[in-house]
């Protein structure tokens, strides 16, 4: 049961402005947009801001290659591959000679073509290369079938529920699948996880063999939005598909729309979605990582007092310039810490508040090692902590 504090010794309240607070900003209804599916989320908070049909399975497409990106660039860091490595092209990377790749994008590669990791890895993300994605596969797994059984592995890892790829390049196939829920989660691991890999989503062309080719976001020339990725997608069966990133301030926000009409009507719809969530959402950070938030007192310990926090940064998303309301309260699992005790045990909970109301619970951990004090020392500890538990 949790024991709560009295808010004069143990509640931080951050500072609140009255005016705000009397004043709230309305914030209007999401966008309806012309699309089969479409998801908002902050990428920091991972807080959904809008969404329609977001688990609903779809073909994926191109998307797909985000996936395949993700593999490339988990590889390059954990040095398996290096960005040096020189890959040979085989026949089944060549568009001539793979049916597969008839009337699809390209690098246009070659049979026994000596090509870089660094150069394939943007034919898979900026010409969204079909050849590209097969020469990469068979360069860090041996086939496109051991790739493939990679990309659902990091499906798993990364909670994507409703994902399943056939494919090294999102070509239509029986079995494959995605949602826009999903497609934003990937979004996210790319830009959080593997910022040298997401740092070449916004570059917007790039030559291979004298042919240059632009990248199909479009996107990434709106001057109004500072859209630095991700990726687009189209088939058939898929319709239009495109996975847009931006950063404003300190807000990073990833829509996704699935099942477009047309090219540029899915950067339309996409540009309403981002444009609205930055309109009306911020991002804050009101606890930054091992910054203690308060001083605990610990007995039994070689120290009086312990720092509590969180080991990581947590991010809120709050309606915009209502970041100073928000409010920060925690409550310990116990009134009596005691020694010893190691860095990240969980000892109470954070709580942060916005007119009244919980934003979002996140674990209080200590954010150091506190051993045991001496004999006499714990001798003299017991004493004073029984009269202090008597007077209360």
């Amino acid at each position: 049961m949790f024991k709560h504090c009295s808010l004069a010794l143990f509640t931080l309240i951050m500072h609140t402005s009255t005016a705000m607070a009397q004043l709230p900003f309305p914030i209007p209804d999401a966008p309806k947009l012309d699309a089969a599916a479409y998801i908002l989320i902050d990428a920091k908070s991972g807080e959904v801001l809008a969404e329609y049909n977001p688990d609903v399975k779809r073909d994926p497409a191109s998307l797909t290659k985000m996936m395949t990106s993700y593999v490339v660039g988990e590889a390059i860091k954990t040095n398996r591959i290096t960005e040096h490595d020189i890959v040979t092209i085989s026949k089944a990377a060549w568009a001539m000679g793979n049916p597969t790749l008839k009337g699809s994008s390209v690098m246009f590669l070659k049979p026994g073509d000596e090509v870089t990791v660094s150069d394939l890895n943007r034919g898979i993300i900026i010409q969204s290369g079909n050849d590209a994605c097969i020469a990469m596969a068979e360069h860090i797994a041996g086939s496109q079938d051991s790739f493939v059984n990679l990309m659902n592995n990091y499906v798993s890892q990364l909670g994507l529920t409703n994902t399943h790829f056939e494919t090294v390049h999102g070509l239509d196939a029986p079995g494959q699948f995605s949602t826009a829920r999903d497609m934003a989660l990937l979004g996210k691991a790319l830009i959080n996880n593997l910022p040298n890999e997401y740092n070449i989503y916004k570059e917007k062309e790039f030559t291979y063999n004298n042919i240059k080719q632009r990248n199909r976001n479009g996107l990434l020339w709106d001057t109004s939005l500072s859209v630095d990725g991700i990726k687009t997608g189209h088939t058939n069966a898929a319709g239009y598909n495109l996975v847009a990133s931006a950063l404003e301030g300190n807000t990073r926000l990833i829509s996704v729309v699935l099942g477009g009409q047309t090219y540029k009507g899915r950067e339309a719809e996409s540009k309403k979605l981002l444009t609205w969530g930055f309109r009306f959402f911020e991002t804050t950070e009101p606890v930054k990582a091992n910054q203690a938030v308060v001083l605990g007192t610990i007995w039994y310990g070689d120290k009086p007092k312990v720092k509590l926090g969180s080991l990581t940064n947590i991010d809120l998303t709050v309606p915009r310039g209502r970041t100073a309301d928000v409010s920060v309260h925690y409550t310990f699992d116990d009134v009596y810490l005691s020694a010893p005790i190691k860095t990240g045990t969980k000892v109470g909970k954070l709580q942060f508040m916005l007119d009244d109301k919980v934003l979002a619970e996140k674990p209080l951990v200590t954010l150091e090692d506190i051993d045991e004090a001496g004999f006499f020392s714990k001798i003299l500890q017991y004493v004073k902590l029984k009269f202090i538990q008597l007077i209360n």
